[in-house]
C-alpha cells in the first residue's frame, strides 16, 4: 500500500466510488440499502460514511417493538463480522491501509449509520490492516 495521501483531483471521485460500494455492501448484508450515502474526509486520516434509512421491514418492526437494544446488537454483530468487506474498498480506493474501523448507528433515526475509518498516517509507515484482524 502506498503512503502517499488520495491524489487532490480524484477526491471526489473516490468518494463517489466508496459511497457506491457501502450501498452494494448493505445491500448484500442486509438485503436493502441505504436511501442516502455520503463519504467525507474528516482530516487527513480518517473518512466517514453516513448511511441514512438502512433499516430493513423486519429491523423497522423491533423499532415498533422497542427493542432498539437489540437491534443494535444485532447490527454491531454483523457489521464487525464483515470488517474485513468493509475496509476492503476503503484500502483499495485510497490507496492506504485502515487502521481502525469504528461503526455505529441511531435506530431511533430510521437506522442512520456512520462507518468510520481510521487510516495509517499517509507520512509515516503503515502497520497491519485492520481487515487483517478479527471483527471482535
Amino acid at each position: 500500500m502506498s503512503n502517499a495521501p488520495a491524489p487532490q483531483g480524484r477526491v471526489p471521485s473516490m468518494l463517489t466510488e466508496l459511497s457506491n460500494e457501502m450501498v452494494r455492501l448493505f445491500k448484500d448484508q442486509f438485503g436493502r440499502g441505504p436511501t442516502t450515502v455520503r463519504a467525507s474526509w474528516a482530516g487527513v486520516d480518517v473518512i466517514t460514511v453516513v448511511l441514512e434509512n438502512t433499516l430493513t421491514p423486519a429491523e423497522r418492526n423491533l423499532v415498533k417493538l422497542g427493542e432498539h437494544e437489540r437491534l443494535r446488537e444485532t447490527r454491531m454483530f454483523f457489521q464487525y463480522a464483515s470488517v474485513k468487506e468493509f475496509c476492503e474498498p476503503v484500502e483499495r480506493l485510497t490507496g492506504r491501509r485502515v487502521r481502525a474501523f469504528i461503526s455505529g448507528i441511531d435506530t431511533e433515526i430510521e437506522g442512520l449509520c456512520v462507518e468510520t475509518f481510521v487510516l495509517w498516517p499517509a507520512d509515516e509507515p503503515e502497520g497491519p490492516s485492520r481487515a487483517d484482524r478479527p471483527g471482535f
